[in-house]
């Protein structure tokens, strides 16, 4: 990683006097003070690839909202609590996430003339449980705006789907309506996961970690993560392996919430993550490309839901 990221880790080290950019052996450290955990540690690097470089252009884009945090604060501290995230993730369906998705880097165009409320309601009225929102602009053709619009338009809850590395973006989220925020453990070292999951929490939003391994899980379960995501693509190379989500679902408590992400363009597709017990599915291209978005939602909402 270059000198976005270091500058990304200077503006942490800021807001949180007690965060350290640490070496990779300082990282190994921290996380081998329990050995006797049943699932892998490994050290953390910082992130390649395309996750890297979406990494670094949220550190740039998070550099420059610094100065309007107290704001951000004063806004989303105005708005009335969201609905839960946990609470409507749990019934006797897996539950579904369906996402506004208008491009991503794997696939380039997916809907670009999507509109955002228009695709939200269409998803509600499918039975979706929640609506996650993509906010990143330069690859994935999101907003802010957009985030803000669906929360307006829907009574589920709204899941802001972006590369978070700052906490002025965990509030601004809040303050455009969002009920949830994504971490992504791969994209943040195990200090910052840690420090930005309470920083949500504070902040009145539900969180959903988003893992792709076993040493990932571990690092969401040290911080006590509730809702947990397993992504079958893994954001460095842009490989899907659909056998991902059902291997590291099965590893999470039963008292967590288990997502399965990425891949599932039908509901065969999700037929291995429900075995293992997953609680919800988090879809995004084969939905927002679907000529009929309730429809393609209300299909993956009849899956029934197995315990874990």
């Amino acid at each position: 990683m270059g000198g976005n990221y270091d500058a990304g880790t200077q503006l942490i080290t800021e807001y949180f006097p007690n965060h350290h950019n640490r070496t990779g052996a300082e990282v190994q450290a921290v996380e081998s003070i329990d050995p006797s955990l049943p699932l892998p540690r490994t050290p953390w690097t910082p992130a390649t690839g395309t996750l890297g470089r979406l990494t670094e252009a949220a550190h740039r884009r998070a550099e420059l909202l610094a100065d309007a945090l107290p704001s951000l604060r004063r806004q989303a501290e105005a708005r009335p609590a969201p609905p839960v995230l946990r609470d409507a993730l749990r019934g006797a369906s897996l539950a579904i996430i369906a996402e506004i998705k208008r491009a991503s880097p794997s696939k380039g165009a997916i809907a670009p003339a999507l509109d955002a409320v228009t695709q939200a309601l269409a998803y509600a009225a499918g039975g979706a449980a929640a609506i996650s929102v993509l906010t990143e602009p330069s690859e994935f053709g999101g907003s802010l705006a957009d985030l803000a619009a669906v929360a307006d338009a829907v009574s589920v809850p709204v899941l802001r789907k972006d590369f978070i590395v700052h906490p002025v973006q965990i509030w601004e989220a809040r303050a455009h309506g969002a009920a949830a925020v994504l971490l992504i453990a791969r994209a943040l070292s195990p200090q910052l996961l840690a420090e930005l999951h309470r920083e949500a929490l504070s902040a009145g939003l539900a969180v959903l970690v988003e893992v792709r391994d076993e040493a990932e899980l571990q690092r969401a379960l040290d911080i006590d993560a509730a809702i947990i995501g397993v992504n079958n693509r893994n954001l460095e190379t842009l490989v899907i392996d659909p056998a991902t989500a059902p291997r590291v679902i099965r590893q999470i408590p039963s008292d967590r919430i288990a997502i399965a992400e990425s891949g599932m363009s039908a509901p065969e597709d999700a037929v291995a993550a429900q075995a293992a017990g997953a609680d919800a599915l988090l879809i995004g291209s084969a939905i927002s490309a679907s000529p009929n978005p309730a429809l393609a939602v209300a299909t993956f909402a009849r899956l029934a839901r197995t315990s874990r």
